[in-house]
C-alpha cells in the first residue's frame, strides 16, 4: 500500500492489505451431504427438480374447487374421501364434491383450494364452510420454492444447516467442496508451561493454544497443534519450516514485538515475505502477516486477550476467504446504549469486552465486563460482544451510544 506506515496502521487498512493476498483453495473433493456443513461449495448447485414437485395442501382441511362456491354459489359440498400425505387421492373430484386433506398431501384432481378444518362444519356427510372461501387458498404449488435448472446455492457458499435440508429436498446426496484448509499453530516463549506441568517461578500456563484451537474448530479447518516452543532460534526455525510444509496457514502467538528474545521476527524476515505492523488498536498492537513459501502466516501478540481480538478482527475473515467463501460476512455490528462510563484514548481503535443485555422494557444495552487489560482472559469468558470504539472516540460517559460486535456463535 502506498501509504503503508508500520508504526501507525489502522485496523481498516490492515484488513484491506491482507485481503489483497488472499486467494481461495483450488483443490476440490466430493463429500456426502452431511459432511459438507461449514464448508464452501466449489461449484454452484443447480436444481435437478422442482420443489415442491406437486401441488399440495399447506394445511389440514378440505380440498375443493373454488368455482363451486365462488362462481356457482354452492353452500354445501359432499365429502367423498380423504387425501393423506404420501398417499394420493386418485379419484377425480366433481362439481359439488370435496375431499378431506392432510398437510403435505397432493391436491386431488379437480381441486384448487383448501379450507382449514377450523372453519368447516359437517352435516350428514356434507361440508359447510363457516368463512367465505378464496380461490387457491392454502395451496403450495409445484415449483414455487425451486424450479428445474435454478441455481440453488452459488459457488463459494458456506454450507449451513438449512442448506443440508434444502439439498436433501432435491435428492442431492453429494456436493463438490473445496478441500479443508490446513492450519498449523504454535506458541512461543520460555515462560510457557503445558497443562499438567508444575509451574516454575516466572512461568505461566499456555492458554493461547487452547483459545486458538477453539476458534479454529468453529471454522471447520484441519488443525495441527505444534505445541509451545521455547525461545530457541534453532528450534523455532525448525518448527516454523515444518509448519509451512504441512499447512496452508501458520499462526503463532508471541514473538512478533521488539523484545530481545523475540526471535520470530528475524526468522520470518529470513524465510518469508512478512510485514510487521504496529496496529493502531487495543488490545493487539503488534501483528505480522505475510507468506512463507506457499503458506500464509499470521503472527499474533502473546497476551491472551490480544490473541483472540486479533484473530476475530483479522484472521477469521481471511481464513473464510481462503476456505473458498466468496464474500465472508464481518462480525455482526449494531449500536446500543452503554450503561457505564468508558475510559479511552483517541488515536486508536479499541475492542473492549462487553456484555449485551436487555433492560426491563426489552431494550438492548451493553456494559463493559470490568478490567480491560490484554492479559485478563476472564473478560473474554464473560463477554458476549466487543464494544468497538474507533480512533476518533475518547472518554465516554454513561448513556453514550456505542458500536458492538456480537460474539455469540463465534466464541
Amino acid at each position: 500500500m502506498q501509504d503503508y506506515d508500520p508504526n501507525a496502521m489502522s485496523v481498516a487498512k490492515a484488513k484491506l492489505f491482507i485481503q489483497q493476498y488472499l486467494s481461495p483453495l483450488t483443490e476440490c473433493e466430493t463429500v456426502d451431504l452431511k459432511g459438507s456443513l461449514g464448508r464452501a461449495l466449489a461449484e454452484a448447485v443447480v436444481s435437478p427438480a422442482q420443489v415442491p414437485n406437486y401441488d399440495n395442501s399447506a394445511m389440514d382441511g378440505y380440498a375443493f374447487n373454488s368455482l363451486d362456491l365462488v362462481a356457482i354459489g354452492l353452500t354445501k359440498l359432499s365429502l367423498i374421501g380423504t387425501a393423506y400425505a404420501g398417499k394420493a387421492f386418485e379419484q377425480p373430484v366433481q362439481q359439488g364434491q370435496c375431499v378431506r386433506i392432510m398437510t403435505g398431501a397432493m391436491m386431488p384432481s379437480g381441486t384448487d383450494s383448501v379450507m382449514v378444518q377450523e372453519k368447516v362444519s359437517l352435516e350428514n356427510g356434507s361440508v359447510c364452510f363457516s368463512a367465505p372461501p378464496n380461490s387457491k387458498m392454502n395451496v403450495r404449488y409445484a415449483g414455487e420454492d425451486l424450479s428445474i435448472g435454478q441455481t440453488v446455492l452459488p459457488q463459494g457458499h458456506l454450507m449451513q444447516a438449512a442448506d443440508l435440508g434444502l439439498l436433501a429436498s432435491l435428492g442431492i446426496a453429494k456436493v463438490k467442496l473445496y478441500r479443508k484448509l490446513k492450519v498449523a499453530f504454535f506458541s512461543t516463549g520460555d515462560e510457557l508451561a503445558g497443562i499438567g506441568q508444575a509451574l516454575k517461578i516466572g512461568q505461566v500456563y499456555d492458554s493461547n493454544r487452547y483459545t486458538l484451537y477453539g476458534m479454529l474448530s468453529r471454522l471447520g479447518v484441519d488443525i495441527l497443534d505444534l505445541g509451545a516452543i521455547a525461545d530457541d532460534p534453532v528450534l523455532l526455525e525448525k518448527t516454523l519450516l515444518a509448519a509451512t510444509q504441512q499447512a496452508d496457514v501458520v499462526i503463532t502467538s508471541g514473538g512478533v514485538s521488539v523484545g530481545e528474545a523475540d526471535h520470530m521476527k528475524q526468522l520470518l524476515s529470513k524465510h518469508g515475505q512478512v510485514v510487521f505492523w504496529k496496529i493502531a488498536m487495543k488490545p493487539g498492537r503488534p501483528l505480522a502477516y505475510g507468506k512463507i513459501g506457499h503458506a500464509h502466516y499470521f503472527g499474533l501478540p502473546g497476551n491472551p486477550v490480544a490473541v483472540m481480538v486479533t484473530f476475530y478482527q483479522f484472521v477469521r475473515e481471511a481464513l473464510l476467504r481462503l476456505m473458498g467463501q466468496a464474500h465472508p460476512l464481518a462480525l455482526p455490528t449494531f449500536h446500543v446504549v452503554c450503561t457505564e462510563a468508558i475510559k479511552k484514548q483517541t488515536g486508536r481503535t479499541e475492542f473492549q469486552r462487553g456484555i449485551l443485555f436487555t433492560d426491563q422494557d426489552g431494550t438492548w444495552k451493553v456494559k463493559p465486563t470490568g478490567m480491560q487489560g490484554s492479559a485478563i482472559l476472564s473478560s473474554m469468558s464473560k463477554a458476549n460482544c466487543f464494544i468497538v470504539l474507533d480512533e476518533q472516540v475518547g472518554n465516554l460517559g454513561a448513556g453514550a451510544t456505542v458500536a458492538v460486535q456480537v460474539l455469540h456463535g463465534l466464541i
